[in-house]
């Protein structure tokens, strides 16, 4: 997919799973982000006192981002997006890029009975980024997820 493609999917969808590593181990989480251009911004959430997520992002080289869209069988996208993921450094800026474009779920009413006791704004810089689509994801000239 053209990397025109790929910007058009992440600023759009907003949502995908962040697949992160701890001592061999897989993790994976859905998440919410922003995109601008350049980098992924997100936020980790801590519910309690642990957090297997927060642990897994400390100590992944690569996190790999997977994005989805699937309406029918030839409607779909999906992008893959592999870099190191760090604290963003500017928050008011990471703030900006996730409101302007992440999908927020509501985490109020949420079945955990656990509070939520930390949120960090990450930053996935982009060491790689590959995307796919159907034939009839891009047909009709509409931005992606809409």
């Amino acid at each position: 997919m053209a990397d025109g493609r790929i910007d058009e999917a992440l600023t759009q969808i907003g949502y995908g799973t962040l697949s992160l590593a701890r001592d061999g181990d897989a993790y994976g989480v859905p998440v919410s982000f922003g995109y601008d251009g350049d980098g992924v911004y997100l936020y980790l959430i801590r519910f309690g006192e642990d957090s297997e997520k927060l642990a897994a992002a400390e100590s992944t080289g690569l996190a790999t981002l997977t994005v989805l869209d699937v309406r029918s069988r030839f409607d779909w996208c999906s992008v893959v997006v592999r870099g190191s993921l760090e604290p963003a450094g500017d928050q008011e800026y990471a703030q900006e890029v996730i409101d302007d474009n992440a999908w927020h779920p509501s985490l109020f009413g949420s079945t955990s009975a656990e509070p939520m006791t930390e949120v960090r704004r990450m930053r996935l810089e982009i060491a790689e980024a590959s995307g796919r689509h159907g034939e009839r994801y891009f047909e009709d000239g509409s931005s992606a997820g809409q």
